[in-house]
């Protein structure tokens, strides 16, 4: 090492793609591991409620793939649309149910949006449909959600898990 390199040790020679496009970055230093904020008892059971809907979403697009295997649909390819749309709800729902439980940032949104198109859907169910046994319960469900979620210990934890408070 001498002094006109500044007491840094020499760097080994430079390849041709790396002059051309720029080497490599160095690794990061890791992340400081993140303190987890523990799930209040509202929020706990709107993660409950949620996987409760999902499963319940899960089992109604099981029913829908047997029933466009054991019957003729007018039109195989929205009949299958319509169960990957069902069973890909189910999983989104059940992944925000996860999420609500270690209270994440990004579950509430989907959570609420899929709460307001599940209202709808049962409201048209239980009265214009004239199935009140399925749309009022879901009606329910998606009251008791949308509750647990706007109680000020659930808005609470999620200004405390941003580092707000």
């Amino acid at each position: 090492m001498t002094e006109r390199d500044g007491g840094l040790p020499p760097r080994p020679p430079r390849r041709g793609l790396d002059r051309l496009f720029g080497a490599a970055a160095e690794p990061s230093a890791p992340r400081p591991p993140r303190p987890r904020t523990e799930a209040p008892r509202a929020l706990r059971w709107a993660a409950i409620v949620v996987g409760i809907e999902a499963g319940a979403i899960a089992l109604g697009a099981v029913v829908l793939l047997y029933l466009t295997v054991t019957s003729s649909a007018a039109s195989l390819s929205r009949a299958v649309a319509e169960v990957v749309l069902v069973a890909g709800g189910a999983a989104v729902l059940g992944a925000a149910a996860v999420g609500l439980w270690r209270v994440a940032a990004w579950a509430r949104g989907p959570v609420v949006v899929l709460q307001l198109l599940l209202a709808a859907l049962a409201y048209t169910t239980a009265f214009e449909a004239g199935q009140p046994v399925i749309g009022l319960p879901v009606l329910g469900l998606v009251a008791a959600e949308l509750y647990l979620l706007a109680t000020p210990e659930a808005r609470l934890a999620y200004l405390e898990s941003d580092g707000r408070r």
